[in-house]
């Protein structure tokens, strides 16, 4: 989901993989570095794909960006018309469609617990910031996979972290969250907020990720919890991957409080890297 063609979070995408087993899937992504996506035939009886998902260390249950890498190039390739479309995950069924020449994939509301102030502390010494310079409360939130969503004072607290990578994954265990998702509002108004977040993961086998829908989606529904996004139809930008000189844009469109449907639409672009594009 690259906010310009330089930038963006890398999703190697196979697709057939039937005849891949998952000791082969998890190889491949561990030999490529990246969150990959491995599209099969579904098994369900009612979607159109069947997607699982691995990082270098382990296999994922859903991943945002890079379902919406293999929508595009499924639709790219004309193996799909951009109709909207069901996908068999292990989190559960996820809608996908194209919207004014980008893909959407939907996600569901998130569940959202407050932290307590000790585990808050731990988290300021683990980013090693000072406990003042959290913007209470700090957030566990999911739409399929918990992230702990802490407010920055600033944006430039937020660029200028160097967290203790070493104990993100203890911290992360006691927290029951994937990762942490430290954020901090860039531009903020009523129908339209627009925040920038950095993704430390728990147990991925890289440090950070410059793209993660998931997060993002999660940190959508903890900021209208926060009282930061109108109970209106609101689009959300999510500014990451800037400290790590790969930027990526991710939207994220939350319902009106009183639609009957409460998913969020998860929205971003992709581009191919064999067309000489340097990010997914």
């Amino acid at each position: 989901m690259p906010g310009r063609r330089v930038g963006g979070n890398p999703a190697p995408v196979w697709l057939d993989a039937n005849g891949l087993s998952t000791a082969m899937m998890q190889g491949l992504a561990r030999t490529s570095g990246y969150e990959s996506v491995f599209v099969l035939d579904p098994s369900d009886g009612s979607s159109r794909f069947q997607m699982r998902y691995f990082v270098p260390a382990h296999e994922m249950e859903m991943c945002g960006h890079a379902t919406i890498a293999a929508l595009w190039l499924l639709h790219h390739r004309k193996d799909w018309d951009g109709a909207p479309t069901t996908i068999q995950t292990a989190s559960g069924s996820v809608r996908g469609r194209i919207v004014d020449g980008m893909v959407e994939i939907s996600q569901p509301r998130a569940t959202v617990t407050p932290v307590g102030d000790a585990l808050v502390r731990d988290i300021a010494q683990c980013l090693r910031v000072e406990t003042g310079q959290i913007v209470a409360p700090v957030l566990n939130a999911a739409t399929s996979r918990v992230k702990t969503l802490i407010r920055l004072a600033s944006p430039e607290t937020l660029h200028a972290l160097q967290p203790d990578l070493a104990g993100v994954e203890a911290l992360c265990d006691r927290l029951g969250s994937t990762g942490l998702y430290p954020f901090a509002v860039s531009g903020l108004g009523a129908a339209d907020p627009s925040v920038s977040a950095r993704q430390f993961p728990k147990s991925s086998g890289y440090p950070e990720d410059p793209a993660t829908g998931i997060a993002a989606s999660a940190l959508a529904w903890g900021l209208r919890e926060l009282n930061l996004a109108s109970d209106e139809n609101a689009l959300l930008t999510v500014h990451q991957g800037e400290a790590m000189a790969s930027p990526s844009s991710i939207f994220v469109r939350l319902p009106a409080a009183d639609e009957p449907e409460q998913i969020c639409w998860l929205r971003g672009d992709a581009h191919d890297m064999e067309d000489g594009d340097e990010r997914h």
